[in-house]
């Protein structure tokens, strides 16, 4: 036997022992998502229409996820736990608070309290002197692993947020995605009394939030089932929940409402043939996970964002494959005539006509 023969062999069973046997708390469980609809024809067919996007507000900030548009100026959280308020041709910029940690969901309150939900420091507000409090950090007596995105009522009653995984922090969004534990939660906080309650548990990785028409309903992401989950408000199916999406194309993140007519849906990026190929094998994907520790995650770098009706049917599909895109997309916010985006990871916000995205 050559020595090269035998490095290659010691090579391979390295590799192979790592996969195998290297800790991970990754429990993958098995689970059968449907066939991935088509991103070559039908309602989700590529296409470049968000490559005519442009930038807008401050250039060189780190993963600006959220955004409010208020007085002709956005705010947003970055990556470092900076909430930023910038102009929109981006001259003039202003901290408004360091969280010191990472701020991706943002409401204002009616009482003018700008409240966050903090992937690392849970939900928070933020009042006109500066100050910020911690609102809640549990929910019945389970501590919130991955606070994600905040809704808040008409009348200022409730915040409607997300606990992406009660199991993964910020940073371990692949690792919850994959293991299917069904450990997300859509809460309930009570500005008169404090209270937080648990609306839904048991969510593949809660992600985005967003109320209705009239407060009649919460819709949340469920970014490792590739669906949005409605919960019913008022009616005759209050406390019920149903699917107001199934089956998209992509990974949905955050989840907004135009407040009359129209939702946006920022998905991160499409579906992985890996992952789904793989879904019902949990030891390889255990693998998977192991194999990620040194490797790229497998997510395709495309620009993705979907409107829908009240109907959950889809109206708009905005997407650029091209290698300059802006990806991935994790925010989309409908104010006025523009469409305004956000990124986990980019350096800037951009914005499109609305007019071109609904053509």
């Amino acid at each position: 036997m050559s020595r090269t023969f035998k490095c290659l062999l010691l090579v391979i069973v390295v590799i192979g022992a790592f996969l195998l046997l290297m800790p991970t708390k990754v429990r993958p469980v098995a689970w059968t998502p449907q066939a991935a609809p088509s991103l070559t024809s039908g309602i989700y067919a590529d296409n470049q229409r968000l490559k005519e996007v442009e930038r807008v507000g401050a250039a060189n900030i780190d993963g600006p996820e959220a955004l409010l548009l208020e007085n002709d100026t956005l705010i947003t959280g970055l990556h470092d736990g900076r909430l930023i308020r910038t102009s929109l041709d981006g001259k003039t910029t202003k901290i408004l608070t360091d969280t010191g940690g990472r701020p991706l969901g943002l409401a204002r309150h009616p009482n003018g309290l700008l409240v966050i939900a903090d992937a690392v420091k849970g939900l928070l507000s933020l009042d006109a002197q500066g100050r910020l409090v911690a609102l809640t950090t549990e929910a019945d007596g389970v501590p919130f692993g991955f606070t994600d995105d905040v809704a808040i009522d008409k009348p200022g009653h409730y915040a409607y947020f997300s606990d992406a995984s009660s199991r993964f922090g910020y940073g371990h969004d692949g690792e919850a995605v994959i293991e299917h534990g069904g450990d997300g939660r859509l809460l309930r906080y009570d500005f008169q009394t404090g209270k937080t309650s648990v609306v839904l548990d048991k969510l593949e990785f809660a992600n985005g939030v967003t109320l209705g028409p009239d407060d009649a309903y919460v819709l949340v992401n469920e970014t490792g089932a590739y669906r949005i989950t409605r919960y019913w408000l008022s009616g005759p199916k209050a406390g019920t929940h149903d699917l107001f999406i199934d089956n998209l194309p992509g990974l949905p993140d955050n989840l907004s409402f135009n407040g009359h007519d129209r939702f946006w849906v920022a998905l991160y990026a499409p579906r992985n043939p890996l992952l789904d190929a793989t879904a019902a094998h949990p030891f390889v994907r255990k693998m998977i996970v192991r194999a990620m520790t040194v490797l790229p995650k497998p997510v395709e770098k495309h620009g993705f964002a979907l409107g829908l009706d009240l109907d959950g049917k889809v109206i708009a599909n905005l997407q650029d494959g091209s290698s300059d895109n802006y990806s991935p997309i994790t925010t989309v916010r409908e104010y006025g005539d523009w469409l305004y985006f956000g990124s986990l990871k980019a350096r800037n916000m951009v914005r499109l006509p609305l007019s071109k995205a609904l053509q």
